[in-house]
């Protein structure tokens, strides 16, 4: 049988840190879901920045 409830896996929001630096207008966010258990620090992954046309670092955010 399975277990209930809420579990240790929590949606997170990535937000492109290049842009914000570069003030180029729009917001290039990316949601996932991260082990809150496993990764207690914010996570960072390389995504593709449509506004920039490039792959840039993406945070986490609150």
């Amino acid at each position: 049988m399975a277990k209930k409830g809420k579990g240790n896996r929590v949606q997170v929001i990535l937000e492109c840190t290049e842009q914000r630096e570069a003030a180029v207008p729009g917001i290039s966010r990316y949601i996932t879901t991260k082990n809150k258990k496993n990764t207690t620090n914010r996570l960072e992954r390389k995504k593709y920045n449509p506004f920039m046309k490039k792959v840039t670092l993406h945070r986490e955010i609150k």
